[in-house]
């Protein structure tokens, strides 16, 4: 949807780790970790690829992999620093009737789990038409 929008759509990825999948929680403050770094798309996909793999050991791993600096991404991780943050993201999304992911929102629409890229397509063409009629 950006490169097929370009300028007109905005990105916003939000936290929300599944309480009843352990490694959630943990995985989610690594990729926010990694972040700190500038690779947290990068790590995001290594999760999904090596997922359910999510002990300690392997999100420390998977840092290494990605150049990170292990005793710092350590420190980062073990310390929970992002916890709050993905609390909060949790939340919003509660608040927004996120029940599961994935969830996607286009101008209030609810997108939920994997949908056709013409469904996104054509939200994405709808909000931008309503938006172009708000407009004075």
């Amino acid at each position: 949807m950006l490169a097929e929008f370009p300028g007109k759509v905005r990105l916003v990825f939000k936290d929300f780790p599944l309480s009843f999948h352990a490694g959630a929680m943990p995985a989610a403050l690594a990729a926010r970790c990694a972040a700190e770094y500038g690779h947290y798309w990068e790590y995001h996909d290594l999760l999904f690829v090596a997922q359910p793999a999510f002990a300690r050991s392997d999100l420390v791993l998977y840092g290494h992999r990605l150049a990170l600096p292990p005793d710092a991404f350590a420190a980062c991780f073990d310390g929970g620093r992002y916890r709050a943050a993905v609390q909060r993201d949790v939340q919003e999304g509660r608040a927004a009737g996120v029940t599961g992911t994935p969830t996607f929102f286009i101008n209030g629409l609810r997108l939920t789990g994997i949908q056709p890229f013409d469904t996104f397509r054509d939200a994405v063409r709808d909000a931008l038409e309503d938006a172009g009629r708000k407009r004075p």
